[in-house]
């Protein structure tokens, strides 16, 4: 009789058991579901956190940029200013030793004029700013550069407000140009470019400047110039000259 009893005492503790397993398994599943939605949470926080820090550095790399940027710009405009304060500094000697020849030239003039025979009953011509300009230009062709300076040197002393002063002017540069002596060439095209805005000689007068600052080997203020005539001038020929020195 106590052997049949036997089976049936351990089954209660046997649903018992089975039904504690199953409550284990339910609550260990919840955790790990809990645990599932916190590491999906974690997730989705780091990856808004990365892309908020990575869009700091973004912003930081623009701004680093931006200020390179400016401080380069700032670096050629204070040279360019450097320059065009050296520049005006110098261009009052220079003006002085061209008064003088200018004197010297005049003075010549006036002898030559004195010497001619009293016979000739031809009239004077006249030195027009035409004539001058001509003139000039004849000896400038014939690489007669102090010749042709003075000729344009009396047309500026004449007359400074003439319609033709920027072609004087600037067929002075081109006579240091033509000498190979770039300095003075530079200060010279300078004066066309500050005093003569509206001068059709304006655009060649960046261009030579440009290229005289290249053949001292200064071609950062050459580049700044070239790109200030591109800039200004942008259907000039001069400028289409420009951009293939640029490229």
């Amino acid at each position: 009789m106590r052997k049949k009893i036997k089976p049936f005492i351990f089954f209660p503790v046997l649903v018992l058991s089975a039904c504690a397993s199953k409550q284990d398994l339910l609550v260990v599943e919840d955790n790990v579901r809990k645990l599932k939605t916190e590491s999906e949470t974690i997730k989705t926080q780091s990856a808004v956190s990365y892309s908020d820090i990575q869009q700091v550095r973004d912003d930081v790399s623009r701004l680093q940029g931006s200020i390179e940027e400016i401080s380069h710009k700032n670096q050629q405009t204070f040279g360019r200013l450097g320059m065009e304060d050296s520049l005006l500094v110098h261009k009052v000697d220079e003006l002085e030793s061209r008064l003088q020849k200018m004197e010297q030239y005049i003075a010549s003039a006036k002898r030559d004029t004195l010497s001619a025979p009293s016979s000739s009953h031809l009239p004077p011509v006249p030195l027009t700013d035409a004539v001058l300009i001509s003139d000039g230009e004849q000896k400038l062709n014939a690489k007669n550069y102090a010749a042709a300076r003075e000729v344009f040197g009396l047309l500026l002393q004449r007359k400074p407000l003439s319609a033709r002063a920027d072609e004087a002017q600037f067929f002075i540069a081109e006579s240091y140009f033509g000498e190979k002596w770039y300095e003075k060439a530079i200060l010279e095209y300078q004066v066309v470019i500050s005093k003569y805005i509206k001068s059709s000689k304006r655009p060649a007068a960046l261009y030579k400047q440009a290229l005289s600052f290249e053949l001292i080997g200064d071609a950062v203020n050459a580049r700044a110039r070239f790109g200030d005539l591109i800039n200004i001038y942008p259907y000039s020929p001069q400028a289409a000259l420009a951009r293939k020195k640029m490229q």
